[in-house]
């Protein structure tokens, strides 16, 4: 089982598939998402790795974490979540994980904090249906009806739907496919729409309900391995490339340079001794 990412949510646009239908699609960053520590069986129990991700100001971070970005070799981050790993997709600390670590097609679960929508009505939190828009209920065609029973028990119980909070908790949304990811901006598009707000930190893990796919790294898709893929082959040159010796040279002497200037700057004064010869 390898680890997740931390990406921020960008927004949603659309891309083009093959036909030319338009495909919505969920964006997410990744802002140096690298390796904070790693909880092994031995001393803590379980077997993780901790991810943090963007950054933050050193005077808004306390003493014990300041420790821990200083003895990892990383920046204080902004968001920092664990993953459950088995023993042999443990990472190296301070690594760096990049968009190439999910493939075009993968299954993915997304887990964020829903949009807070704050005090909502029975029928907006709860789906209800309200009473009749007419024949007696008045003022009340929204409400939730009958919150209690008769003298026994005499009370409401626990979990009844009515109005309240409602958003502004986490929701996990499964079986999202990765429609193409970009790593050199770091991008990963989702279709779909992806739990959270804009700007909002979501955690991106292969799906427990698919298999994931044979091409998809193991045990991590490095930010490094990403800049490697991408670079030119060995038979494209290179702009330093040093010139052969059996190519050919076009040298100018600076004799040749300075006969050329010569004869340039007399040829204007020719001509006129010619205008004057043609005048008389």
């Amino acid at each position: 089982m390898r680890c997740g990412v931390i990406a921020k949510k960008v927004g949603m646009t659309r891309v083009f598939d093959a036909d030319g239908a338009h495909v919505p699609v969920t964006v997410l960053q990744m802002e140096n998402c690298q390796v904070t520590e790693i909880r092994s069986k031995d001393k803590d129990g379980y077997t993780a790795v901790q991810l943090g991700v963007g950054s933050r100001k050193v005077k808004n971070v306390n003493k014990a974490l300041r420790g821990q970005y200083a003895k990892a070799g990383v920046e204080a981050k902004a968001k920092v979540a664990e993953f459950r790993v088995t023993e042999d997709a443990v990472l190296e600390i301070g690594a760096t994980l990049g968009a190439n670590h999910y493939v075009s097609g993968q299954m993915v679960d997304v887990v964020g904090i829903s949009q807070g929508k704050g005090f909502a009505g029975a029928m907006k939190r709860h789906n209800f249906g309200g009473l009749r828009a007419s024949h007696g209920v008045s003022i009340s065609h929204r409400s939730h009806g009958s919150t209690g029973n008769n003298q026994d028990p005499g009370r409401v119980f626990k979990g009844k739907k009515m109005a309240g909070h409602m958003g502004a908790e986490r929701v996990t949304t499964q079986n999202l496919v990765v429609v193409a990811t970009d790593p050199a901006e770091g991008l990963i598009l989702i279709r779909g729409a992806v739990p959270g707000s804009k700007g909002g930190y979501v955690l991106v893990s292969d799906a427990l309900k698919a298999d994931r796919p044979e091409d998809a790294p193991f045990p991590a898709g490095l930010l490094s391995e990403a800049i490697l893929d991408e670079a030119p082959g060995d038979d494209v040159p290179a702009s330093d490339e040093v010139i052969s010796d059996d190519a050919p040279v076009m040298e100018e002497t600076v004799e040749d340079a300075t006969t050329d200037e010569a004869q340039a700057d007399d040829a204007p004064a020719a001509d006129a001794v010619e205008e004057e010869k043609k005048g008389e």
